[in-house]
């Protein structure tokens, strides 16, 4: 079986009217970090029915301090730019540190590039708006079984993770599950 399926699932953001196609990944995971231009070329290839929602992994440690990054430039406005450019920092130039104590000031040089500056930085990194997100982003990991990254939650009621036969395999099952949805859906 290349998926789980979830009982009662959910999707992370219902009521989009689209398939939504959740991609658990966290910026220190050197898997996720190959996988992200696949999933973008992916994300590409998609027709308009079809929403990628990334959700970072909140599974405490060293994967808390990057998903509320995450989160903190989702609100500044500058994920988009900084998103990619974040894996390379910590995997190719390894200029991020990968710790449990990576604080907001650690991090916000890094997002000073894309014109933020460390108090705007540290006070989205620390606001009440992305404590929210963070637990709802735990939460749906829970909720949907997610126990490594990087997973892909299809409408909250199928959990494709990675294995042996790597990313392109992943990607057909999430491509099938897809169609499944979406002949349910008519």
């Amino acid at each position: 079986m290349d998926y789980t399926e979830i009982a009662n699932g959910q999707p992370f953001q219902p009521g989009t009217g689209r398939i939504e196609v959740a991609e658990v990944f966290g910026y220190t995971c050197p898997h996720c970090a190959t996988f992200e231009p696949e999933l973008q070329a992916w994300k590409k290839r998609q027709p308009a029915d079809v929403a990628l929602v990334q959700v970072p992994g909140a599974f405490g440690g060293y994967w808390n301090p990057y998903a509320r990054a995450f989160y903190a430039a989702e609100a500044l406005g500058v994920l988009e730019q900084s998103h990619g450019a974040m894996f390379n920092a910590v995997h190719v130039q390894r200029s991020l540190p990968v710790n449990a104590n990576v604080s907001a000031a650690d991090l916000a040089p890094f997002y000073a590039q894309y014109g933020v500056d460390a108090k705007r930085f540290t006070d989205a990194y620390n606001s009440f708006g992305v404590d929210a997100k963070i637990n709802r982003a735990r939460q749906f990991a829970t909720r949907t079984r997610v126990e490594g990254t990087p997973s892909i939650v299809v409408n909250g009621k199928y959990n494709v993770s990675v294995d042996q036969q790597g990313f392109g395999k992943m990607l057909n099952t999430v491509d099938w599950l897809v169609a499944q949805e979406r002949g349910a859906a008519h």
